[in-house]
């Protein structure tokens, strides 16, 4: 039986924004990724906000802010409230990469988009799946069922493969990884035997892709030179999910006796690490064959970390000695520790800064990717500063004159 199958992208075509799309497979509408970016541009919610009250389902497929970032709004202030699908790792590290957000643009300013509250009310909805769990929906998607399939790029990271009735099947796989990494398999795009329909991007396909090797002797030749001529290392990451290759590679490399670095620091700072490398101790199944192995023969968890130390502020990282190197979130340096650490090491030639995404057009990361030979940059710092003087007492005579109209809204309700 042929199905009416409509795809409509509300973000995230014919350029680099967030990842977000409608796919209507008969009468029944699924929301495809809910991203946003690290600037919160409200041109990408703005379609959302048109489509919310028809969506009946929500599919995730990675635990970032360019596949999940808007969900939060989309449930705390755009009313959204249908079933949301992901695994079980994007359900929690992607938990952990809102929190990270919200409190990385808190830190500095007055941040209301949402809420820690949204976050979580968010989350709640959330059913969290297995790879290969095949869950028939019920209603108007009655014959549809869907299944989280590998994906790799990060822990948990998922193709959709959503069948119609057993014969249309439609395939969602964007950011995918075919290539194994250190801690995961690649996707098993390949099995898959001519859908009906395959959604997918190609963000890197004009991207020649350097040998692992290579990369990794760059990437440490760069961090020795540095630490050697007492300079310090920022390395601008995700909260949680290529983080987790980058610290688990880091921590290896400081055992090691020969790559002479046992005698610098080295930290992961964000507002929720150590939750976040918890979660990454429980989540070994989720990972690679050789990370399996390793685990099941010699019961050794690649996230116990012997050099890595957490931090969760600017004050606990500035106890450990000098030079180190930092993995601080956020990747595309807008705002969060990345930030903070850019501003205050970027006047030292000694520093160094290593970006591991290219960042979105607009953003800190990519200013620096695309013109490396500026020396000069103009920023926008924020600070949250306590009020003092005329400007305290005028906050507190507004704050006074919303409590008076508040209670008169009350009084006129209950008259």
């Amino acid at each position: 039986m042929t199905s009416i199958i409509k795809l409509l992208p509300l973000s995230g075509v014919y350029s680099e924004d967030p990842h977000c799309y409608i796919l209507q497979v008969d009468e029944f509408r699924f929301l495809l990724d809910c991203g946003w970016d690290e600037n919160f541009n409200m041109t990408h919610i703005k379609e959302l906000k048109k489509h919310v009250h028809q969506i009946d389902a929500v599919l995730l497929s990675y635990p970032d802010i360019l596949h999940l970032g808007a969900l939060p709004y989309a449930v705390g202030k755009c009313n959204l409230d249908c079933p949301i699908y992901a695994t079980i790792p994007v359900y929690k590290m992607g938990q952990m990469f809102m929190y990270d957000l919200f409190q990385s643009r808190h830190n500095t300013e007055d941040f209301d988009l949402f809420t820690l509250d949204d976050v979580d009310a968010a989350f709640d909805k959330i059913i969290q799946l297995k790879y290969s769990q095949t869950i028939n929906l019920k209603g108007k998607g009655q014959g549809i069922t869907i299944t989280p399939l590998p994906g790799g790029h990060m822990i948990g990271g998922t193709i959709w493969k959503i069948v119609k009735d057993g014969e249309e099947d439609i395939i969602y796989a964007v950011d995918f990884n075919h290539k194994k990494e250190r801690h995961l398999n690649g996707c098993i795009l390949e099995t898959f035997n001519r859908p009906s329909l395959l959604i997918t991007d190609s963000y890197n396909a004009n991207y020649v892709q350097v040998r692992r090797r290579a990369r990794d002797e760059l990437l440490m030749t760069n961090i020795l030179k540095t630490l050697r001529s007492n300079g310090n290392v920022l390395i601008a990451v995700d909260t949680s999910g290529r983080v987790l290759e980058l610290s688990h590679m880091m921590d290896q490399l400081w055992r090691s006796k020969d790559s002479g670095l046992m005698a610098y620091s080295l930290a992961l700072l964000n507002n929720v690490s150590y939750n976040v490398v918890e979660f990454a101790k429980s989540q070994v199944e989720w990972m690679s064959e050789k990370i399996m192995k390793n685990f099941e023969g010699q019961r050794s968890n690649p996230f116990q970390f012997k050099h890595v130390q957490l931090c969760h502020s600017l004050g606990e990282l500035s106890k450990i000695p000098e030079p180190k190197v930092v993995l601080a979130s956020m990747p595309g340096m807008e705002c969060g520790f990345s930030r903070e650490l850019f501003i205050q090491w970027c006047g030292n030639e000694r520093n160094s800064i290593i970006l591991t995404s290219r960042g979105l057009p607009g953003t800190l990361a990519r200013t620096l990717i695309e013109s490396p030979e500026k020396r000069t940059i103009e920023l926008q710092i924020r600070r949250r500063v306590r009020l003092e003087g005329v400007e305290l007492e005028e906050y507190l005579k507004r704050e006074k004159e919303k409590e008076l109209e508040a209670a008169r809204h009350r009084a006129e309700k209950e008259a």
